[in-house]
């Protein structure tokens, strides 16, 4: 293993391609975890709430549910998915994204992330040289992808992810690795406390919740790896790719009603744009500003 370590740090294009077959094969779990991780966490409320409130008479789903157990099945016939079926990418080309047993239509979503999840990681792979942080950058993409199809899909950031996140992003900033100790735990800190300020101002003002807690716990966790100085760089990128995205959004929908849209997406976009060229970012900004 050592030698293929080596050989990596030696052959670039060796470790890009390991990296993105990594990433798309990462990409296939990410794609578990998106669904199964909101389902997970309903159920543990109707559990809890079952408990403290009987009298309600709540349905609880029987059996094990987690991110292993069950196997993926076809939610169409119920057919088991074999491991020959769930080769990333390549199974979903194969099969023309048909099921093979009853030849219902698989959402393009799955290859999607998986591929999108691959040359991410390449990305990565190309900006940081072989070693620690390489690996700390790549497991920070894939939580961002988690956390943005997640938030996405359910309105909801979860805590099972946002906050490891955070806490590993102070965690690797002990020895410096993408900012030093100190500002990655003001980061943390101002990171939460600008969007919990923001989050009580417009709820005095207009009555409404405008975001929820875990945008200010992500923003926290961006804070935590790149520290307090990043933030305003990250709140500018992830307004403007929300504003576009927005627009985007509206101008395709048939339906013109103004409707609730997650912020963390734009969030994640922001930390991941930072993460790969925050350092010509913030000299493009701080020029521009001074």
């Amino acid at each position: 293993m050592s030698e293929l370590f080596m050989l990596m740090e030696q052959v670039p294009a060796l470790l890009y391609g390991f990296v993105t077959i990594l990433g798309v094969l990462i990409g296939s779990f990410l794609n578990v975890v998106i669904y199964r991780l909101p389902v997970m966490m309903e159920r543990e409320w109707k559990s809890e709430c079952a408990e403290y409130f009987p009298e309600a008479n709540l349905k609880i789903e029987s059996g094990t549910f987690n991110l292993v157990v069950p196997r993926s099945r076809c939610p169409q016939c119920d057919h088991l998915i074999g491991s020959s079926e769930n080769i990333p990418l390549l199974s979903w080309l194969l099969q023309k994204g048909r099921c093979k047993h009853c030849a219902c239509k698989i959402s393009k979503r799955y290859p999607s992330i998986e591929l999108l999840t691959g040359l991410l990681s390449l990305v990565v792979a190309y900006v940081f040289p072989f070693g620690w942080p390489l690996l700390f950058a790549l497991l920070f993409t894939w939580a961002l992808i988690s956390l943005t199809f997640i938030d996405f899909d359910t309105m909801l950031l979860p805590d099972q992810i946002t906050l490891p996140l955070l806490w590993f992003g102070l965690l690797i900033n002990i020895n410096g690795t993408f900012t030093g100790l100190t500002d990655a735990v003001l980061g943390a800190a101002f990171g939460y406390f600008s969007l919990w300020s923001i989050y009580w101002v417009f709820k005095l003002l207009t009555g409404k919740e405008g975001m929820g807690y875990g945008d200010f716990k992500l923003l926290a966790a961006l804070g935590a790896w790149f520290g307090w100085q990043a933030l305003p760089l990250i709140i500018l990128i992830s307004s403007f790719a929300g504003a576009i995205i927005g627009i985007a959004v509206i101008l395709a929908s048939k339906d013109k009603k103004s409707r609730p849209m997650p912020f963390g997406p734009y969030l994640a976009i922001a930390g991941w744009v930072y993460l790969v060229y925050g350092a010509q970012l913030t000299q493009l900004y701080y020029s521009l500003v001074l």
